[in-house]
């Protein structure tokens, strides 16, 4: 259930290539990745289970709807089977749903057509009010969009001691999307899930993916605990740490 996140601005593609390799050495979901990369990726990939992810009009999505389905559908042609969006927050915060509906709309249809699946970043720390999340969940059901996501990793907010920071997949936002979203709609977590204890705790309460960086460690404890007999889903009562991933 990990999406082994390879999305930082500074990652040259040397780097970009060994952590496609440690994502083939555990098995993950997916390896989220830069564009450019896609290729790359691919290649590296091919004949396994892991997927590639790409990211589109990312991080902030303010791209027109065009560019971003430009983007998406290259990703797909170049061998991306998921790809990763968010919502244009300005229009959200500005209730413009009718925009943010058809553009979710529009970029889905044509990622779909292409035979990949569609994740939907909310960036939830620039949202004011929990209406606004559940609005988007209940726009993402509409039209069968295979995941809603909370976060980017870059959405960071100034705090009132003047520094930038963000929560990320926070429980109470966790529950309102699973709780908000039909069935068939996935939730994945993203930004603060980065121990194995986190991840047991977010698949106790519905969610199905994580985005993390953190991936060998969290194999690594989940294998130990289970070679020494211990329960995993013992795990779960933890709360979230909180902060980047």
């Amino acid at each position: 259930m990990i999406d082994h996140s390879l999305l930082h601005p500074t990652m040259t593609d040397t780097i970009l290539k060994k952590e496609c390799e440690l994502a083939l050495k555990y098995d993950c979901a997916t390896v989220c990745i830069k564009p450019h990369a896609v290729p790359m990726a691919a290649e590296i990939l091919n004949g396994s289970d892991v997927k590639v992810c790409a990211v589109a009009g990312f991080p902030h999505g303010n791209s027109h709807t065009e560019i971003i389905i430009a983007e998406a559908v290259r990703a797909c042609k170049e061998g991306a089977l998921e790809i990763d969006i968010v919502s244009n927050t300005g229009k959200v915060l500005g209730g413009d749903w009718d925009y943010v509906s058809a553009e979710l709309k529009a970029v889905n249809d044509a990622v779909t057509a292409e035979g990949a699946i569609l994740k939907v970043i909310f960036e939830n720390d620039f949202l004011t009010c929990d209406d606004q999340i559940i609005r988007l969940c209940e726009i993402c059901s509409e039209h069968n969009i295979a995941f809603v996501k909370t976060s980017t990793g870059y959405g960071f907010v100034k705090q009132d001691n003047g520094f930038y920071n963000y929560k990320g997949a926070t429980e109470p936002h966790l529950k309102l999307m699973r709780e908000h979203s039909k069935p068939s709609v996935q939730v994945k977590a993203a930004g603060g899930v980065r121990t194995l204890p986190d991840l047991v705790r977010v698949r106790q309460m519905g969610v199905t993916r994580i985005g993390a960086t953190a991936t060998a460690a969290i194999l690594d404890e989940a294998a130990k605990r289970i070679a020494e007999g211990e329960d995993l889903a013992d795990l779960g009562g933890n709360p979230l740490g909180g902060g980047g991933y």
